[in-house]
């Protein structure tokens, strides 16, 4: 399979993990014969990381290394990532979690659901092949609970609505990139579902293969202001969707 895709990839804090992340990405990569991977980093990042990536970039001119000390949040570095990438003419653009709990040989059934007509491709863990391993009862709950919350609330049927790892055609990120995101924190894959929720879509599965940092109380606020934010919008009879 060849076509043109980037890769957005926030990092943070991730130097211990960041020579086998980045191998699996570069023999997924190979394999493919395509591929440009935007390494978004910022000051939350404390470690070595920034220098690892860039590092890497000189080396490997797939890689590029976005350094992005204004961001304000997790939301911020995403969406600098996918700025990045639109500028350059990729047919399609992902994005996945920085550490290992994504895997990289699941980017090529992205892509595939992608060139097949899909202009949005979700990442799910709770459909018939996807999973979650090495996670703490916690965050297993919150993702089971805030995807039965928002179906109820919102309306829509998706099996996993705050998985991490989507992949888009670039129209639909050139869209959302203009549209003024409410979230902050983890709630942002939840509300891109939820606004993109008209669009061809597909859940594909995905194994989460490793925990994740713990969800800040804040974080958890923000998600249910926006949540509830759009629920009064439907209870009002205005839905929000993005607009093609």
């Amino acid at each position: 399979m060849t076509c043109s895709f980037a890769l957005v990839v926030p990092l943070a804090n991730e130097a211990k993990t960041f020579q086998s992340f980045i191998g699996k990405i570069q023999e997924v990569l190979n394999s493919l014969g395509a591929g440009k991977v935007y390494l978004v980093v910022d000051l939350v990042s404390k470690d070595e990381t920034l220098e690892l990536c860039r590092s890497l970039s000189d080396k490997d001119k797939r890689f590029i290394t976005v350094w992005a000390p204004e961001n304000k949040n997790v939301v911020d570095a995403y969406l600098r990532g996918y700025q990045e990438a639109v500028k350059s003419d990729y047919t399609y653009i992902l994005e996945m979690d920085g550490g290992l709990s994504h895997d990289p040989f699941a980017i090529p059934m992205f892509l595939r659901n992608l060139s097949e007509g899909h202009n949005c491709v979700f990442g799910s863990r709770f459909i018939n092949g996807g999973s979650i391993s090495d996670s703490n009862w916690k965050r297993s709950f919150l993702s089971r609970g805030g995807t039965m919350l928002t179906n109820l609330l919102l309306g829509t049927k998706m099996k996993d609505m705050t998985s991490g790892y989507m992949g888009f055609h670039v129209d639909v990120v050139r869209r959302f990139l203009d549209c003024c995101l409410l979230s902050k924190a983890h709630f942002y894959q939840t509300e891109l579902r939820y606004l993109l929720r008209k669009e061809r879509y597909i859940e594909v599965p995905i194994h989460y293969m490793a925990p994740s940092p713990s969800v800040s109380r804040k974080a958890i606020y923000n998600s249910f202001s926006v949540l509830f934010h759009y629920f009064f919008l439907r209870l009002k009879g205005k839905s929000a969707f993005l607009k093609s």
